[in-house]
């Protein structure tokens, strides 16, 4: 099933609803997806068929779709090394031994009708194309092999890059910070589980990922070439902590799925970064389509060094 989260109108009350088609079937009494997923995924698909069952539909097209939950935690992994080659030609051994990521900014999730603004002061504004998880049961030191009961579903995963910032920033061997914090959208809906167990192919599913700006298509991968499973990233992120209901974790860039991956490639052809008024279009099979128009920068105040 597709769950959604929706509005009337932009920062007008949200409420939470099955996706069949053209039509949302709201849930009674959830105000967002985050609100249905807790008990697990039987009691979802539960929430969904009486939804469909008993609910007034609402066409999509009425309506504003939001981000599909506000998470109480985010990582990004770097769970596919076609990426890490691209971008610096060989793959650390270490990425062979866990699935390495970084806790990232959860307060600046946005939707998929949200513009992504630039970040203050970057010259090279980004995206990567990735797919997430989502926990629906909490858990604490989960092993790989108890991860699928903690997760709820998937989502898309745009991880909005300042590259410049980023570069900067990380000579100190710290973060990525505010080369990252600017903006993640989550969308257009959480799909459960179980709707991707046909599609299962190497550690991930046959599951196409495309990416266009202005129409013009720049990249498309599968899900299937990632190198970690979402047990594997689950485990390890959850290792000696917890993960809260509603818990996010990205897959990291699929290949090609982003604008520094294609400036390596091909430095000549680049089309170069991102400007204020481009239309970016990502579309994930089984999730998806988003159209999400980069926006201005906020201004950038001067710190007392001049930064």
């Amino acid at each position: 099933m597709k769950f959604a989260t929706y509005s009337d109108v932009p920062g007008g009350a949200t409420r939470a609803a099955v996706l069949d088609g053209e039509m949302l079937y709201p849930v009674s009494g959830a105000s967002s997806v985050l609100d249905l997923i807790g008990d697990g995924l039987d009691q979802l698909l539960l929430h969904g068929r009486t939804a469909r069952e008993t609910a007034s539909p609402v066409p999509l097209a009425s309506v504003r779709l939001e981000a599909p939950l506000q998470p109480p935690s985010m990582r990004d992994t770097m769970s596919f090394h076609e990426h890490i080659v691209n971008c610096m030609g060989e793959v650390d051994p270490l990425h062979h031994e866990f699935p390495c990521f970084y806790v990232t900014n959860h307060d600046a999730v946005i939707g998929p009708n949200d513009e992504a603004r630039v970040s203050p002061g970057c010259e090279q504004f980004d995206y990567e194309l990735e797919v997430a998880t989502v926990i629906g049961r909490p858990g604490t030191n989960i092993a790989p092999n108890e991860a699928a009961e903690h997760i709820i579903g998937y989502t898309t995963y745009i991880d909005w890059s300042a590259r410049d910032l980023q570069f900067e920033e990380m000579q100190l061997r710290l973060g990525p910070a505010k080369g990252k914090d600017g903006a993640t959208t989550l969308g257009p809906v959480l799909v459960t589980a179980d709707e991707f167990a046909p599609l299962r192919a190497g550690k991930g599913h046959d599951i196409g990922m495309r990416v266009a700006i202005n129409g013009e298509p720049i990249s498309s991968g599968n899900w299937s070439s990632i190198n970690w499973t979402f047990d594997d990233v689950v485990a390890f992120t959850s290792r000696g902590t917890s993960l809260r209901t509603g818990a996010v974790i990205g897959s990291g860039t699929v290949g090609k799925g982003c604008l520094l991956e294609q400036r390596a490639l091909d430095p000549e052809g680049f089309r170069g970064w991102l400007r204020p008024g481009d239309v970016v279009t990502f579309e994930v099979d089984l999730i998806g389509r988003m159209d999400i128009t980069v926006g201005s920068p906020l201004p950038r105040h001067p710190l007392s060094s001049g930064h």
